[in-house]
């Protein structure tokens, strides 16, 4: 457990643009429920290893799920 949060708190989260950001958590929807994505958009989650799979199916990753969960620091600017 303990190797986990050291590998956690090392790990390094992409600073993700607006448009980047609004995919990825697009992709949390099923296939059917989602609006049509920016190719290249896409083609840069898949290069973080954010999204894997083809561009009509894309799926998120496990990564692109711990990216959601601690956010982008600079969408976190944003709001401030």
């Amino acid at each position: 457990m303990e190797d986990f949060r050291i590998r956690m708190d090392i790990e390094t989260f992409p600073d993700l643009g607006l448009e980047q950001w609004e995919i990825l958590k697009a992709l949390r929807l099923p296939l059917h429920q989602r609006r049509r994505v920016d190719p290249l958009v896409l083609a840069q989650l898949f290069e973080l290893g954010l999204a894997a799979g083809c561009p009509q199916t894309p799926a998120i990753t496990e990564r692109g799920r711990r990216v959601l969960i601690r956010g982008s620091i600079r969408l976190l600017d944003l709001a401030a």
